[in-house]
């Protein structure tokens, strides 16, 4: 058995050990729920990384969107380069979800693009998951949603060993049957070619393929070859063949769901005749019957997903089976961001529920694709064995677990402390001058100009936190007539527009960004030196203790860090902000004058735009050997405007949803014609040749 072997140019430093010593003793102690508090830039993902080294045991990670998971799926693949590091997240490049809206007696279609790179790493961890215990996963949210049976996906399975005695008609059955399809001419991931007496498999899960030679009905020869070239990387003694898609089932399962299904129909068709909805009724009959068809015809439908009840055999309102169903019974689970990746799992699963009753009220679907749904906040709970949660900012349900004691990491292996931080109120500051908007206390912007200037002298950048979208534009405007070099950004741009700002940001294509709510969690911007925090004293969400602790994080990467927070008055929330960032700068100093340590600027290499990652995403995949953090660059940057189309789509925003896919297909357009510059490329005399990838 593999074990995890935990590989790093450093040692844990700081105090580090110490939260690393604690949080294993309290898992070796059997404690249910643990808490890491641990600030910006403190290595928690190292802290995590040598618990997984000790205890020994498969770990899920989980995010709260796609780009934190990237990141943190890049570092784990670093830190455990021998082992199973996998990425699971939404498959969706676009997902419109089917849903009805009475008022206005209009139907929307479920439209969906899956991306297939994505699909591939989300297969790859479930076989990793079946067939070993040396298994990382990183995973967003989408890790509580429904997916097939474990006991079914292995049952499906199958293995080859040499010498073995196999009719080959009867493996190409067993493909069929486990959804792979046969493609003789230019198979892909998902495919099977024969060929005479030799077939070649291509897993959904692996980026190479699996050559199986025949001598009769003997397995003569099993070889990995590259899926291009057909080069054999290497001889196996035996190798698991394990389905082409999650949910896979055998014939006899789906007869017997097929009757199920017939029940229920008949029982909703009394009950809307009862109630005298005949055009209800007629709506599920016709499809549900087009349905049943399809399921006994070819084993599949459009939206089979709505019969996983009946399909999977589970009894109605039972939980379904999930990401968590793989893992085996003593797994450990660490939920990074905690303080906002609980609540967006509390939530999930009431704005699904509401778009599918609607569905089934006015005959779209039966009572049992209810049943197809994440899990509920409590089933998550119940599947959860030993958690650690990860935050600066632990939430009250994190505290409430670990009845309030947490385990603390604040000192920075860097030397950097917590920034310094000046309250300006703003009476006392001159005013008048220069109101931009009547929602600011006029003072604060003479005051902000001139420390804005100061540091864009000295080549640093200044981030400025505002309380309205508004605002934000007016100022930034404001600040550009003044000679500043200024923008803003907040929720009206899409992902791709964001990410492009925060890299210019670095690479000083301007000195201040202003912005709304997002410039807290998952932001690494170490040129930012001055953290403005305006009207901090309105009481609120958004200067929430929680948020301005988050907020003050962002400068915490320089050695020249400091807050400005614009008040008339202190609030519990500031006093408390205040009160905490002060405790630890003081434990960070004492702890740099005990070792001789002197704070250093954190140097981190900046992002190319998407054009040039996209560019070099498809030469890796032209490449031999390309890596799966090569494969993920690009959708790291497009991971969040596809979380942002899903949730105006949930919310029913179809417009907005409608626009971010517009936005989708631009980009995805851009790459499309890379693809074709780099096939051309390789039909060149002297290029490289072989099968073009998706």
């Amino acid at each position: 058995m593999s074990e995890f072997r935990l590989e790093a140019p450093f040692q844990p430093a700081g105090d580090q050990p110490e939260a690393i010593a604690e949080l294993i003793r309290g898992l070796q102690r059997g404690e249910h729920a643990q808490t890491l508090m641990g600030v910006t830039g403190s290595g928690k993902t190292f802290t995590m990384a040598n618990i997984i080294q000790t205890m020994q045991r498969p770990t899920l990670v989980m995010s709260h969107n796609k780009t934190l998971a990237a990141q943190l799926f890049s570092e784990f693949k670093q830190f455990f380069p021998h082992n199973a590091v996998t990425y699971f997240v939404s498959y969706y490049d676009y997902y419109q979800p089917e849903a009805y809206i009475p008022q206005r007696d209009i139907y929307i279609e479920k439209d969906a693009s899956v991306n297939q790179e994505i699909d591939r790493l989300r297969l790859a961890t479930t076989s990793a998951l079946v067939s070993r215990r040396d298994v990382i996963v990183v995973a967003s949210v989408s890790s509580i949603y429904g997916l097939g049976s474990p006991e079914d996906y292995k049952r499906m399975a199958f293995s080859l060993h040499r010498d073995q005695i196999f009719d080959r008609d009867e493996m190409l059955a067993k493909l069929v049957d486990i959804q792979y399809e046969r493609n003789d001419v230019a198979p892909e991931s998902g495919n099977f070619r024969a060929r005479g007496d030799c077939v070649e498999i291509y897993p959904s899960y692996e980026e190479f393929a699996f050559r199986i030679e025949f001598w009769g009905d003997t397995v003569e020869q099993i070889s990995i070859i590259h899926p291009l070239s057909g080069e054999v990387l290497q001889r196996l003694d035996e190798v698991a063949i394990y389905p082409a898609k999650h949910f896979v089932l055998p014939q006899d399962r789906i007869d017997d769901a097929v009757g199920k299904i017939r029940r229920e129909l008949a029982t909703q068709l009394e009950h809307f005749k009862k109630e005298g909805k005949i055009l209800e009724a007629q709506r599920l009959s016709a499809r549900t019957r087009y349905d049943l068809e399809m399921l006994q015809q070819v084993g599949y439908c459009p939206g089979v997903e709505n019969y996983s009840q009946p399909l999977s055999g589970r009894a109605p309102g039972e939980a379904p089976d999930t990401l968590f169903s793989f893992f085996p019974d003593d797994y450990l689970l660490f939920v990074d961001e905690s303080h906002v990746t609980v609540p967006q799992i509390r939530g999930m699963q009431t704005a699904d529920r509401n778009r599918k009753k609607t569905l089934v009220e006015h005959g779209f679907r039966l009572p049992s694709a209810m049943d197809n749904r994440p899990l509920t906040f409590d089933e998550w709970q119940a599947k959860v064995n030993q958690v650690i949660y990860v935050s600066a900012t632990p939430g009250p349900f994190e505290l409430e677990q670990t009845h309030g004691k947490f385990v603390e990491q604040i000192i920075r292996p860097t030397g950097l402390l917590d920034p310094e931080i000046e309250v300006i109120p703003a009476s006392e500051v001159e005013a008048g001058k220069s109101a931009v908007s009547p929602l600011a206390s006029p003072g604060q912007i003479p005051h902000l100009i001139g420390q804005v200037q100061e540091r864009a002298a000295k080549g640093e950048r200044v981030l400025v936190t505002t309380l309205t979208k508004r605002l934000a534009e007016d100022l930034s405007d404001f600040f550009t007539k003044k000679g500043i070099r200024c923008k803003w950004l907040h929720s009206e741009l899409d992902a791709f527009e964001r990410v492009q700002l925060l890299r210019e940001l670095r690479e000083g294509a301007f000195d201040v960004l202003i912005g709304v709510n997002l410039l807290r969690e998952g932001l690494d911007l170490p040129e930012v030196s001055l953290v403005a925090i305006l009207d901090a004293d309105k009481e609120g969400f958004l200067r929430s203790e929680t948020s301005l602790m988050q907020t003050i994080g962002r400068s915490a990467r320089n050695v020249h860090a400091k807050v400005l927070l614009y008040a008339d008055k202190m609030t519990e929330a500031m006093k408390n902000a205040i009160t905490e960032t002060y405790r630890r700068r003081e434990l960070q100093k004492k702890y740099n004058e005990e070792h001789g340590i002197t704070p250093q600027t954190i140097r981190k290499n900046i992002h190319r735009g998407i054009e040039q990652e996209a560019e070099a995403y498809l030469k890796a995949n032209a490449a031999v050997g390309r890596t799966d953090t090569e494969k993920i660059v690009t959708e790291e940057y497009i991971g969040e405007l596809e979380a942002e189309m899903m949730e105006a789509a949930s919310a029913l925003e179809f417009e907005r949803a409608a626009a971010i896919r517009d936005r989708l297909e631009q980009i995805r357009d851009q790459i499309g014609k890379k693809v074709s510059e780099v096939s051309v490329e390789r039909k060149k005399p002297g290029g490289r040749k072989g099968r073009k990838r998706k």
